[in-house]
């Protein structure tokens, strides 16, 4: 007899509340008809002007982020105007599949987002096709980097790219995943002026 693989928390949450929560919503005939989030894509922009020790900078701390080694991004044509080359570093990227992949999308949901200072939410807007992407301005809202040793600021584009065909039904699965979205209704009291 083979051991059941021990699941990811949220993994676990998806297969035993999410699916049949969406089964149940939409109507969907079989499980496999369910979005799922196939990947998580990290990305972060390197100057041009930077040196090799701030390109292995940022490299290690996307490393101790994402917990795999990331890809160095390189510049395809020459821009003098922005002064760059060809072949020039200009960012490093990792995709996340499987259990790091889950393990993430909890730190960022349960960690990551609320640190954030005066969070409110994240927009609820998707690209039109059942994707969302999240733009970060500060990296150290992760616990993995540590303040004191960050030598510059660094951004951070996160993108979560789903199975789901349409963007109501990837809301849907980011909702109930735990995605924190910004409420859309105006809260606010209506003047009354005579």
């Amino acid at each position: 007899m083979s051991q059941k693989k021990n699941l990811p928390p949220l993994q676990k949450a998806y297969l035993e509340q999410v699916v049949p929560a969406l089964m149940a919503a939409r109507g969907y005939k079989n499980k496999h008809q369910v979005p799922a989030l196939s990947k998580i894509v990290l990305n972060t922009g390197i100057s041009s002007a930077a040196d090799k020790n701030q390109i292995a900078d940022a490299a290690r701390d996307m490393a101790l982020i994402a917990g795999q080694k990331p890809i160095l991004n390189k510049s395809r044509k020459a821009i003098a105007n922005f002064k760059l080359r060809e072949g020039q570093i200009v960012g490093c990227s990792v995709t996340l599949r499987g259990d790091s992949m889950w393990n993430f999308l909890m730190r960022l949901l349960a960690v990551g987002l609320p640190t954030i200072r005066d969070f409110r939410g994240t927009s609820s807007k998707l690209d039109g096709q059942g994707n969302y992407n999240i733009g970060i301005s500060d990296f150290t809202i992760f616990p993995e980097i540590q303040v004191e040793s960050a030598k510059r600021q660094m951004g951070l584009d996160i993108t979560l790219v789903t199975t789901a065909d349409t963007d109501d039904e990837g809301r849907e699965l980011l909702r109930l995943l735990g995605m924190p979205f910004r409420r859309t209704e105006n809260t606010a009291p209506k003047s009354t002026a005579a």
